[in-house]
């Protein structure tokens, strides 16, 4: 593997890294000599802060991944917390409503009533503070998850008592009972 190969397919592995990756297991995966690795890394790494890029490779925690570069930090921020105004996606505004109507509810009866890993979603939807953990359930130890004040306040409404009924916003279906039991009981 030449050495631009290299580079690139690092950078490439590190891009999507949501942790620090060791230099053995990005030999591992490259099929290199560990030394080689560390080298082509801190170069990488000397190259881009030459270059005054917005981000810099850093070894920290035993391996290695992206950061901003630190000067950016106010605009970044600024990013990061101008994002939370965003508009919710589709799969979060459903999942958002499934926990309203059912909590507290464990994410994985979240996923069982959406049909689909909701992790992510969760994620989010903690991250921008609309829900809250609420506890343990006694049975399996799963977390509860609840609604937030700031939900509440988000849409306008004091308690979850005064959320708006949900037969009149379903489609009129065979069994819809039973989908209503699933949801408000």
């Amino acid at each position: 593997m030449s050495e631009v190969e290299l580079n690139r397919a690092l950078e490439a592995i590190l891009m999507v890294v949501d942790e620090p990756v060791t230099e053995v297991i990005l030999a591992q995966i490259t099929e290199v000599p560990t030394e080689t690795v560390i080298a082509a890394l801190r170069n990488l790494a000397a190259r881009y802060e030459s270059e005054g890029r917005g981000f810099q490779l850093r070894e920290v925690a035993g391996g290695w991944r992206f950061y901003s570069h630190p000067d950016q930090a106010p605009l970044v921020e600024k990013f990061v917390l101008d994002g939370q105004q965003s508009r919710l996606t589709q799969a979060a505004l459903e999942t958002l409503a499934v926990i309203a109507y059912r909590q507290p509810v464990s994410r994985a009866r979240v996923s069982a009533i959406r049909g689909v890993n909701v992790e992510a979603v969760m994620k989010t939807l903690l991250t921008r503070g609309l829900v809250e953990e609420r506890g343990v359930e006694p049975e399996t130890g799963a977390i509860l998850y609840g609604t937030t004040s700031y939900f509440l306040e988000k849409i306008g409404i004091r308690g979850i008592t005064d959320l708006p009924a949900l037969a009149p916003f379903l489609p009129d279906l065979d069994g819809l009972d039973e989908v209503l039991a699933t949801l408000t009981d």
